[in-house]
């Protein structure tokens, strides 16, 4: 088959669909069972696609970046460019690109419907476009994969797509990358490398408020630090995102505003290390469709404390300690009784190694490829007939 996979929205490699769709590509290429690729790529994230060999890079012009723009290339341009290349079947990975036109079987893949669960996450006009022109959009598919059964629950709830039509097919892992290393050793790295010399709770997602929940864990860690006197510290990675101002607002504001640090973005060579350096790996968020950061944790061996909101209790499981978001008293208890003992913090680390392994990219792609082929053979049969 020859399949197009559309790329933009990779946001320079800063973002989840950035870090899935890099998964899911390095699987397809190591196992793409004779079938052809075509990438559609941002002039300037071609270097993000140096491992893609085998696969064909078509070039996009810089100037249809922005998301108007880029929105308009998708039901303009990339048409007429998968009619040229014949393709089989046309894979968009991000519900903000999807096609009217169809030019071939298409292929969509839905992280989540923030849109209608977290009022303000972002500007009116994605809101608006998210729970609005999405709708439609959404029928227009051939197959829609969800990245979790919540995802897809949402999916049949608010766009009235049968459940049979959603293939639930969750994220993977890359295990090369995400492994258990000497924690001494990333200790001493992050002291050097982001002057970290204390013990610490470690948070990443980017800085979005308030859809992320940044404020509730300030909060909360201001209560651990004054009940316990300890020289733990927060560390926030992550880009500035929407909202971001009223996040490093409260961290300023804060009397605990030197044990409260943000790194920026973490690339994907310190990533890992990270992870390992960390104490307790933190993930508060109020809603995610998937939610990587926690899996990722644990597969480097750090203990995971979540909140159960979205699709998070179904991928984190049994081995991660749930929390409720919004109770700040709860998020500061659990955040005392992990600091306070080794122990527990040994447990739930065993428990992360454990269900972390079950999560691969190899699976996710030959569940990605059975997608593929069905979509395009049933589309052949209702062509012929």
């Amino acid at each position: 088959m020859r399949i197009g996979i559309s790329t933009s929205v990779i946001q320079r490699g800063k973002t989840g669909i950035a870090q899935y769709l890099f998964g899911l590509l390095r699987a397809l290429r190591e196992g793409t069972g004779g079938h052809e690729f075509f990438l559609f790529v941002l002039a300037e994230d071609l270097p993000f696609f140096e491992f893609a060999k085998g696969m064909q890079i078509i070039s996009v012009p810089e100037r249809f970046r922005s998301p108007g723009r880029d929105i308009w290339w998708h039901q303009t341009k990339l048409p007429a460019l998968a009619r040229s290349l014949r393709l089989d079947v046309l894979h968009v990975p991000s519900y903000r690109r999807l096609l009217w036109p169809k030019p071939c079987p298409l292929v969509a893949t839905i992280h989540d419907l923030a849109p209608f669960h977290v009022a303000h996450k972002y500007d009116w006009k994605r809101m608006l476009y998210g729970r609005l022109v999405v709708h439609r959009l959404a029928h227009r598919q051939d197959g829609i994969i969800a990245v979790s059964r919540n995802t897809a629950r949402d999916i049949t709830k608010f766009f009235g797509i049968p459940p049979e039509r959603v293939s639930v097919i969750h994220n993977g892992l890359d295990h090369e990358r995400f492994f258990p290393d000497d924690p001494g050793r990333a200790r001493e790295w992050a002291a050097t490398r982001y002057q970290l010399h204390a013990p610490f709770f470690l948070y990443l997602a980017r800085l979005e408020h308030p859809g992320k929940n940044h404020l509730r864990l300030i909060n909360a860690f201001e209560s651990f630090k004054i009940e316990t006197c300890s020289p733990w510290q927060l560390v926030f990675g992550g880009s500035d995102w929407h909202g971001a101002e009223v996040i490093h607002q409260a961290i300023r504001c804060s009397r605990f505003a030197s044990d409260i640090r943000c790194v920026g973005f973490v690339g994907d060579r310190d990533l890992p290390n990270l992870y390992r350096a960390a104490e307790v790996f933190v993930y508060p968020s109020l809603y995610e469709g998937f939610g990587l950061p926690p899996l990722e944790a644990m597969a480097c061996g750090c203990p995971v404390l979540s909140s159960p909101r979205g699709s998070l209790q179904e991928i984190v499981g049994e081995a991660a300690m749930l929390v409720d978001p919004e109770d700040i008293a709860a998020l500061k208890e659990y955040l005392l009784r992990l600091a306070l003992s080794g122990s527990l913090r040994k447990q739930i680390r065993r428990a992360g190694l454990a269900h972390a392994a079950c999560f691969t990219w190899a699976r996710t792609a030959a569940q990605t490829s059975e997608v593929y082929q069905s979509i395009a053979e049933k589309m052949g049969r209702s062509r012929a007939s």
